[in-house]
């Protein structure tokens, strides 16, 4: 599938953003990707409430096989050929996967954490420089104690 064939499959659902993703596209409408063109086919976001309308029209999810094993993505399923043929109900299901991927957006993890990771390793390693830096201070002080002091002088006066 190309570019031009897909703009025109989505005509009647809206504009959607295409981007290449393995050997195909992946779909998104108002940032949330809601399908994957692919060699295999077009597979569009299903979740628990719209998975039983894929299993009735006898589609299956989309599997790919690794050297040992073949790994089935339960959260995208094949559509139906029937619907190439229709723009007007492939526009239907086309809104029904963008609402599976919102609700899978929305019952994601928030990523608050990362953030804030992110904005405390600058504080630690900064941290981390003034420790060291005391460190070092502590030990030029030790070296210069006054033991260090009456090694300095003995030499001094030997050597003259």
């Amino acid at each position: 599938m190309d570019r031009e064939f897909l703009t025109d499959l989505f005509a009647d659902f809206g504009p959607v953003t295409l981007r290449r993703m393995f050997s195909g596209y992946g779909i998104s409408a108002d940032g949330t990707n809601f399908a994957l063109a692919l060699r295999a086919g077009l597979y569009f976001r299903a979740d628990e409430e719209t998975i039983p309308q894929f299993e009735a029209e006898g589609s299956g999810p989309f599997q790919y096989q690794t050297r040992s094993k073949t790994v089935t993505v339960n959260s995208y399923w094949q559509l139906p050929a029937r619907l190439f043929d229709d723009s007007e109900e492939l526009a239907v299901w086309a809104r029904s996967a963008l609402g599976a991927a919102q609700r899978a957006a929305m019952h994601k993890r928030p990523r608050k954490r990362v953030a804030a990771r992110k904005s405390k390793a600058p504080a630690k390693k900064a941290a981390a420089r003034k420790a060291t830096g005391k460190k070092a201070a502590a030990r030029k002080a030790v070296a210069k104690g006054p033991s260090a002091k009456k090694k300095r002088s003995a030499r001094k006066r030997s050597s003259s």
